[in-house]
């Protein structure tokens, strides 16, 4: 290659990255709905859902977006300072105040890799902060929620992490127990998750994005207020903000690994979700 092709490497890889970020926002998004992004850990937020954070939290949107975190991430006794981290990091990736992102505190949920928490105790959980009349609501009226949308894991976790994999069973059981008196009634909560790929694509980066098309334009479709699936496709400078809620929010989860997840996973550029069947 002369100098002329190496120079016009950059130019067509900053043109490809501009256009995916263009075709993504074509898809249908979530506007004027009421969000929670259910997390197990502080800086789940940045390095798995920083592109839908970005997305959905732009005020041309409408939407309210909440964090709900279920653990303080006190695997390294690092609770108190992971938990501060997590609010910086959110408001840096746009949610409107610190009094929306909320972190819990319970033996029940310990961040570990050794531990499931229990789906019936999350789903507890989300009926008292988003549901709290559940049981007073008689059956032939409709379930009543104050949350229109959960956003969170899918059933592999993105990781395997045995926490991520359990917010996707809990968000499933509280959204049951929500319509169990219902039946004929539309959920009032819809359910999204977060596409695990495999490891080789995990780590592709802006390259995984024609397979990430590919795959959204191929699956089932729904259009409304209530689309699926979701794409999500960062500009760089979002790229570059999600990189930043890292490196800046979450100092102390910066080891020399997260720097290689923040500079290749495909997950710091592109979210894809789709709308879960709950019933």
């Amino acid at each position: 290659m002369n100098w002329l092709t190496w120079a016009a490497v950059p130019l067509i890889f900053v043109g490809f990255w501009m256009y995916t970020s263009t075709l993504s926002a074509s898809f249908p998004t979530l506007q004027n709905k009421r969000i929670l992004l259910l997390i197990a850990h502080p800086d789940d937020e940045a390095m798995f859902f920083a592109p839908t954070l970005l997305a959905l939290t732009r005020p041309a949107r409408g939407n309210h977006v909440k964090i709900l975190c279920l653990s303080s991430g006190d695997a390294d006794g690092l609770g108190e300072v992971r938990k501060k981290e997590l609010v910086k990091s959110g408001l840096q990736l746009g949610v409107g105040s610190k009094d929306d992102i909320l972190i819990i505190e319970d033996k029940n949920f310990p961040d570990s890799m050794t531990v499931t928490w229990h789906p019936r105790l999350i789903s507890n959980l989300l009926t008292t902060a988003f549901a709290p009349k559940m049981a007073a609501i008689p059956s032939k009226e409709a379930p009543q929620a104050t949350i229109d949308i959960i956003i969170t894991f899918d059933a592999h976790g993105v990781s395997s992490h045995p926490n991520h994999k359990a917010l996707y069973d809990g968000a499933h059981t509280f959204l049951k127990a929500l319509m169990h008196r219902h039946s004929g009634w539309e959920c009032p909560i819809k359910l999204y998750t977060l596409t695990t790929t495999s490891i080789f694509r995990k780590y592709l980066s802006l390259l995984d994005a024609p397979a990430t098309i590919i795959g959204a334009i191929l699956r089932k479709k729904e259009l409304g207020s209530f689309p699926t699936p979701l794409l999500f496709a960062s500009s760089p400078v979002n790229y570059w903000a999600a990189q930043t809620a890292m490196t800046s929010a979450h100092k102390s989860q910066m080891r020399w690994f997260r720097w290689g997840w923040i500079t290749f996973s495909r997950y710091m550029v592109l979210n894809d979700l789709k709308k879960e069947k709950t019933l």
